[in-house]
Parts: C-alpha cells; structure tokens; sequence
C-alpha cells in the first residue's frame, strides 16, 4: 500500500504520525509541504479525498489568516491561500488506498493503514 504524509517534521504531531506509520511497517512518500507546497488545484484534489471542505485544513491561528482575511473566504480563495501560504495548511495530513486524512490526534493514522 502506498502512504504519504504531508508533514512537517517540526510540528510534534506530524513527527509522531510519520512515526506510527513507520511502526506500522510503512515506509511513506514525505512531502514537507513548507518547502513544496501544493498547488491550489492539488489542494483541492486532495481535501476532496478527505471529504471535506478547504477550511477543515486551515489553520486560523497563524498570522496569515488575519493578514490575509480569509474568515469568509470560499474554499477556492482559501485553496489560493494555502498555496501561497503553505503554513496556512494543518497538518498532518495522510493519504493511502484508503482514503485521506487530517490525522489529529496522530493515532488517527491508523485507520487508513
């Protein structure tokens, strides 16, 4: 089974699910998504995986989101966004045969492994 993680590797929560996949038996495709941030159209791709919606991946904490007034923006302004502003995505993120998943708390890994 091919996994993939959208990790980055200073966020504990990442560190820990890369590290629950790897237990599992997986080695995963990283993408460290700071430094190769997808494109709108791969986000939206990939959160329509998720079923779900632009702003269940946002981060509304970080500064960008207030610079940027996205409280009311659509999922296509927020997919924009989180390209240009990858720190905007929450994290992590994985994908497998089974589907995809923002996997917060970690352990939530496991069901698609």
């Amino acid at each position: 089974m091919r996994v993939t993680i959208y990790h980055n590797p200073r966020c504990s929560n990442s560190r820990r699910c890369l590290e629950i996949i790897r237990e599992e038996g997986f080695e995963p495709t990283i993408i460290e998504y700071l430094q190769h941030p997808p494109s709108a159209v791969e986000l939206e791709r990939l959160v329509g995986k998720m079923g779900a919606s632009a702003r269940d991946v946002i981060r509304t904490k970080e500064a960008e989101y207030a610079e940027l007034h996205l409280k009311d923006a659509t999922d296509a302004a927020l997919f924009k966004a989180v390209a240009a502003h990858p720190s905007l995505l929450n994290r992590p993120i994985v994908v497998t045969d089974k589907g995809a998943k923002l996997c917060r708390p970690p352990e939530l890994v496991h069901d698609l492994l």
